[in-house]
């Protein structure tokens, strides 16, 4: 009888041994859920752009950022935010603003996103959990060929800011040359798409607040990018084909390109009013109405700003925190609580107030579980804003020479906490001066924002374990109201 190999044999224990660990890291990978595994990409891009600004030589034209600043800057390039503590501009040299314009690119396409690129050129079947953490922030209507649907996205992200660029460089070539505008030019369209907000100008678009081409230019981009690739994909399928039976849109589509309408026409026009002898009233109409139109595209979601918004009246302050609120569509580059939620919201009151039980939308009635979903977003979204609020006033009042010097600073410090929260990027000087536990403050709501929305519906829109039991308790009523 021959005795067994235990150095090479089937059950060798020096293989079970050296094989332990890899096992239990595959069953580890296999048990994240597809929300935690889509905010662990986010964070390990911020990690390793944050290595590289600590470590990689020739980014800064000065001193190299400390970690927190660098921590900072770079989860707000993630998180395509463009809150800053050091100007872009003048704090990095080119090679400093082309890592950053690398991580602000796969910040707004995604990690996972790309991730499927490269596993899609390689021949590879992409795994159901895998098409449902790419499929979830993307595709919220039906699973589909997501490669397929991903290359699509890609080409039609990269298009649109190539187009941007070559319009952005062709308006900028007699103010700086052709070298210098290809690069601001490149720089700018890819920020303004993905929604990042940061400029290689240190005053943003001030400088361009008398060239309504360029702002025009600038805001489409915001608005593509704000608005996604579906939703912009099927508007353009109904616009070639309204001639034909079957026109009408999804109520998706409509809810978001009905609600982005009506915000950047109001907003313009209410822009326009609160600062037409304020920050406006150095230009002439044409440039204060475009101005107007900028403020209202870039308010929700971009992050540039044309005038300086620590000089905007107190009414363009607030109004200002409410477009930022409500922010882009989903699937898109922007952050905000979207513009579909605002349309269910806007959709149930309407429906309350006339005392109809189903809330409806382009004629269609939305499922129960929609608005479930959509009314917990907006309360979790207001509890994080308020309980942010309350914190930062403090942690940045609590040094305030007087009790007036402290409220004059809550306008700003509330703006500040909307901005990072809905990853919009505009701010009222305050980023500059926070102190450490506003930094890091700040840095958490830009990560929360970025990945809340989407982690928070995709771990909604996915079935309930069948491991957990369904028992409604008791019901018992309630007066409210």
């Amino acid at each position: 009888m021959e005795t067994p190999d235990l150095e090479h044999g089937p059950h060798c224990p020096v293989d079970s041994f050296l094989r332990a660990p890899f096992h239990w890291l595959w069953l580890r990978w296999f048990s994240i859920s597809p929300a935690m595994l889509l905010a662990l990409s986010f964070a390990v891009l911020i990690a390793v752009g944050t290595v590289g600004l600590l470590w990689l030589p020739a980014l800064y034209t000065g001193p190299r950022l400390g970690f927190l600043d660098a921590l900072f800057t770079m989860t707000s390039a993630v998180c395509v935010t463009g809150l800053s503590v050091v100007d872009t501009a003048t704090a990095f040299t080119r090679w400093g603003q082309l890592w950053l314009l690398v991580f602000i690119q796969l910040g707004g396409l995604g990690l996972i996103t790309l991730t499927t690129l490269v596993i899609g050129a390689l021949g590879r079947r992409l795994s159901l959990r895998s098409e449902v953490i790419v499929g979830a922030p993307i595709d919220y209507t039906h699973r589909e060929n997501v490669v397929s649907l991903t290359l699509r996205v890609a080409r039609f992200t990269l298009g649109v800011e190539a187009l941007g660029a070559l319009l952005l460089w062709l308006l900028w070539l007699p103010r700086f040359g052709w070298k210098e505008a290809a690069w601001h030019a490149v720089f700018h369209s890819v920020s303004a798409f993905c929604n990042a907000g940061f400029s290689t100008f240190s005053d943003s678009m001030v400088g361009f607040n008398r060239s309504p081409l360029t702002l025009l230019v600038i805001s489409v981009l915001i608005i593509l990018g704000s608005l996604g690739y579906l939703s912009s994909e099927e508007a353009l399928r109904w616009w070639r084909s309204r001639d034909q039976r079957s026109r009408r849109m999804s109520v998706h589509t409509f809810a978001a390109l009905l609600v982005t309408g009506v915000l950047l026409v109001g907003g313009t026009a209410l822009f326009a009013l609160f600062e037409w002898r304020g920050t406006l009233a150095p230009l002439g109409y044409v440039d204060r109405i475009a101005n107007a139109w900028f403020m209202s595209a870039t308010a929700r979601t971009a992050g540039f700003n044309s005038v300086s918004y620590s000089e905007v009246s107190n009414a363009s302050g607030f109004f200002t925190i409410l477009l930022m609120v409500v922010g882009g569509s989903p699937g898109s580059t922007a952050g905000g609580l979207k513009t579909t939620t605002l349309a269910v919201l806007a959709a149930l009151a309407f429906t309350r107030i006339r005392g109809r039980r189903h809330a409806e939308l382009h004629g269609r009635a939305i499922p129960e579980g929609t608005i479930e979903r959509t009314v917990s977003l907006a309360l979790i979204a207001f509890g994080v804003m308020t309980a942010a609020v309350f914190v930062l006033s403090f942690t940045e009042g609590h040094g305030a020479e007087s009790v007036q010097a402290a409220r004059a600073s809550f306008l700003p410090v509330f703006f500040e906490v909307v901005s990072a929260f809905c990853t919009v990027g505009l701010t009222m000087d305050v980023s500059p001066s926070l102190s450490v536990v506003g930094k890091l403050q700040v840095i958490g709501l830009m990560f929360v924002g970025r990945l809340g929305p989407l982690s928070f519906f995709a771990a909604l829109s996915l079935r309930a374990r069948t491991h957990l039991r369904h028992v409604r308790p008791a019901q018992e009523d309630l007066i409210v109201g």
